[in-house]
């Protein structure tokens, strides 16, 4: 058999769950993938920084890996190509591609195309795979339509003015191609379409030994010294998305554990959030919060890593409007460290098939409405609803669903704190923290036990289930994966599938229930 190349696909190896996935699953994919693989190729519209990509290629040793760049296969806003020399450009690297693949054939690894940063390359890659024989796997980690609806401006922008045009590019039909989906919500939605020729792939995250005893005492001094001080710190591993609602992660530490600081570890990665990142570190900063965002944001060599991190930390917070994983779940677990978390409805039942279980869960976090000011907030979301329907393709803005807070009368008394803007989380927050507590203790009764539990140290802790490597486990990833390429159906070739996934995929996310202002502002 002719020995493969895995070309893993991205528009960028920047910090972030997707890296992650990639790092942690190629060298299990290197040992299980028949014909065996003679070499892997990064594609991306960036080069990755380089300590990662030693500890990649460390990882797959003695596979030979390759970097093969572009910028026109990066993020379509930090791009300056008219759309004709994109994707004649595409075309071009593509083909260059293929034909130099070293040493044998090639399947493709293609990550995060659902979002639709980059539609061209999307299309040109699907393409080009279908033209030469070659497999190719659309790993679809997020989706353009699930609270990122100003994409749908930028991909008319860029020559794909229809919505059956964009379900064709991202979620197309071909006998060589399959889609994955990482959680079983998703998945199920493309099975019904593309049936075998869709699968589930949940990410994977081995219970890793711990990190020796002396480099996460490093951690601890080097969080003291970024700090200034050795108070506890609750950790949150994520980016500065808006998307994880940190202004949450914020409030809860201030009321479970007023003394600690909230660290979050990664910075900002795209233009479109930097301004909810420098709104919430100027308030904290006038306030004297004791929080610490993207203290991993740099190049910076000698850093602690996330594990090292994790060990350090007293406890992990995810506050996130919405996940396609929650690799951050798995994390704690694996770490042993307590973990404080939103239970995500698309998410949580898989969770549980995993066999774990977490006694710092919840569904909502509610407030009192008087610590904020209700008919102004009103007034702006009223605002931030019409706008953010504008963006919405014209078909579907009757769909939509009525946010919780205009659902609610004047006379409410209590409503989510994730169904705020970032206004009114602020105002929120500004208040003295046993002002607030005292008034919304009684709303959340979950919140007096873990504060008990906080304050001696004794936190809930998920253990690693006995068999959540048949789930979660390195082997069983690359079986999956293998089994996917491997599969195949007439039935999932109808022209049609993608169109239809995609028409119920938007009928789900525009349900009331996720809708958040958070994600409405740009």
């Amino acid at each position: 058999m002719r020995p493969l190349n895995l070309v893993i696909v991205h528009h960028h190896f920047r910090p972030g769950g997707v890296r992650r996935v990639i790092e942690l699953a190629a060298p299990h994919l290197v040992r299980t993938l028949q014909p065996p693989l003679c070499g892997i190729v990064l594609v991306a519209g960036e080069a990755p920084d380089a300590p990662w990509l030693r500890r990649f290629s460390a990882g797959v040793a003695p596979l030979p890996v390759v970097c093969r760049l572009d910028p026109a296969l990066g993020y379509i806003a930090e791009q300056r190509l008219a759309p004709d020399a994109r994707a004649r450009r595409l075309r071009i690297f593509l083909a260059g591609l293929f034909d130099a693949a070293p040493g044998g054939g090639c399947v493709v690894w293609a990550h995060n195309m659902g979002l639709g940063r980059n539609l061209a390359l999307t299309r040109a890659l699907a393409r080009a795979c279908v033209a030469r024989g070659v497999p190719l796997v659309f790993h679809h980690h997020d989706w353009w339509f699930d609270n990122r609806w100003r994409r749908w401006a930028e991909m008319r922008r860029s020559g794909f003015r229809t919505l059956a045009h964009v379900a064709a590019t991202i979620l197309p039909a071909a006998p060589g191609l399959r889609h994955a989906a990482i959680n079983q919500a998703d998945a199920a939605v493309l099975q019904r379409h593309f049936h075998r020729n869709a699968g589930w792939l949940p990410n994977l995250a081995d219970a890793a030994p711990q990190p020796e005893p002396e480099r996460v005492r490093h951690a601890r001094r080097w969080l003291t010294d970024r700090l200034g001080d050795d108070a506890p710190v609750w950790l949150a591993p994520c980016r500065l998305l808006r998307r994880k609602n940190l202004a949450e992660a914020l409030l809860l530490t201030r009321w479970l554990r007023p003394e600690a600081w909230l660290v979050t570890t990664g910075g900002v990665s795209s233009a479109g959030e930097q301004g909810y990142a420098r709104r919430l570190a100027a308030a904290a900063a006038r306030a004297g919060w004791k929080l610490r965002l993207g203290i991993l944001a740099g190049d910076e060599c000698g850093l602690p890593t996330v594990p090292e991190l994790l060990a350090a930390g007293e406890a992990v917070l995810l506050t996130s409007l919405q996940e396609g994983f929650g690799l951050s779940y798995i994390e704690a677990a694996a770490a042993h460290r307590p973990l404080i978390a939103r239970a995500l409805p698309n998410i949580a039942p898989d969770l549980a098939r995993f066999g774990l279980r977490f006694p710092q869960s919840y569904q909502e976090l509610l407030v009192d409405a008087g610590l904020f000011d209700w008919a102004a907030e009103r007034r702006r979301q009223l605002r931030l609803l019409k706008a953010w329907c504008h963006h919405l393709p014209r078909v579907c803005r009757g769909l939509a669903g009525r946010p919780a807070l205009l659902a609610a009368g004047d006379s409410a008394r209590r409503v989510p704190f994730s169904r705020l803007t970032l206004t009114a989380q602020l105002e929120v927050l500004r208040h003295p923290p046993a002002i607030s507590w005292r008034r919304c203790a009684p709303l959340n009764p979950f919140l007096t036990a873990w504060r008990d539990r906080a304050a001696r140290g004794t936190l809930g802790v998920t253990r690693w289930p006995r068999g959540a490597d048949a789930w979660l486990g390195g082997a069983a990833y690359a079986g999956r994966f293998a089994r996917l390429l491997a599969a195949g159906s007439p039935g999932g070739m109808r022209p049609a599938a993608g169109r239809a996934a995609q028409e119920e995929f938007i009928h789900q996310k525009l349900r009331s229930g996720n809708l958040y202002p958070l994600t409405w502002s740009p």
